[in-house]
């Protein structure tokens, strides 16, 4: 079975310089949808990647989404995809957690998605159609060592992406969320000290009190993309409000 919906859409991605993010815009493009791919430092894709335009963009600045958003419904036309990837970590402990750092961390990872989940909000409920997907974290949904502004702002952002999905369901507009787990991207192996990080990880780690993960692998960022792409598609056309871990089962979450 292909997955549809996607020929000629417009999409907006945040995060897209790498990892999940740019996976997603990739499979967005590939399946013949105009993307527009958003970071810190505009991304850089391959000539081969055709239908993605680069564009920079600070998601905790809310005056640049909406001006992002009203300059492409101007010149490229209506955004019917929205995809909520960017977001950062932060792995100190409640006590070495400064307040700066726990605004940074919730700047991007929850009012970044406001920002962007808003300004698309207000440009599709007069079309009544269109469909966003949040990417959180399954920290959002389990206690972690030394991660808890980072779990916290994931948490906020999940729930705020099935409020905004309760308020545009009755307008046509899906609002879901996909959550991985430990991911092949430089936010994870940022936080392994040597060689050994993957399978630690894998195996768990019980001096954090953290369980391994059942399937015996890390996920890929197209293994996320392609959760991502299903919850856009047609065939989830009547999926909404939805929280889907991705994570190889390593929350045992029922």
């Amino acid at each position: 079975m292909q997955l549809t919906g996607f020929h000629d859409k417009i999409a907006l991605v945040t995060g897209a310089a790498g990892g999940i993010g740019a996976a997603v815009a990739r499979l967005l493009a590939q399946a013949g949808t105009h993307v527009i791919a958003t970071d810190l430092h505009a991304p850089c894709f391959a000539p081969a990647d055709q239908n993605i335009q680069a564009e920079t963009l600070d998601v905790s600045d809310s005056a640049q989404v909406d001006a992002l958003v009203a300059r492409i419904e101007r010149e490229r036309g209506p955004i019917d995809i929205g995809v909520n990837v960017a977001g950062v970590l932060s792995t100190t402990t409640v006590t070495d957690t400064t307040d700066a750092e726990w605004r940074r961390v919730f700047a991007v990872n929850c009012d970044g998605v406001f920002h962007v989940s808003r300004a698309l909000a207000q440009h599709m409920q007069p079309r009544r159609r269109g469909a966003i997907v949040t990417v959180g974290s399954n920290a959002a949904g389990i206690p972690r060592h030394a991660m808890a502004a980072y779990a916290a702002s994931k948490a906020a952002a999940t729930l705020f992406t099935r409020c905004l999905g309760l308020e545009l369901a009755p307008h046509g507009i899906r609002c879901n969320i996909v959550a991985p787990g430990s991911t092949l991207t430089p936010m994870q192996t940022g936080m392994w000290a040597d060689d050994s990080g993957a399978a630690r990880v894998i195996a768990g780690l019980p001096e954090q009190y953290k369980t391994g993960i059942p399937l015996q692998k890390l996920a890929t960022p197209d293994d996320v993309a392609y959760a991502v792409l299903f919850l856009l598609s047609e065939q989830a056309g009547h999926i909404a409000l939805s929280d889907l871990y991705v994570d190889g089962g390593a929350t045992l979450r029922a």
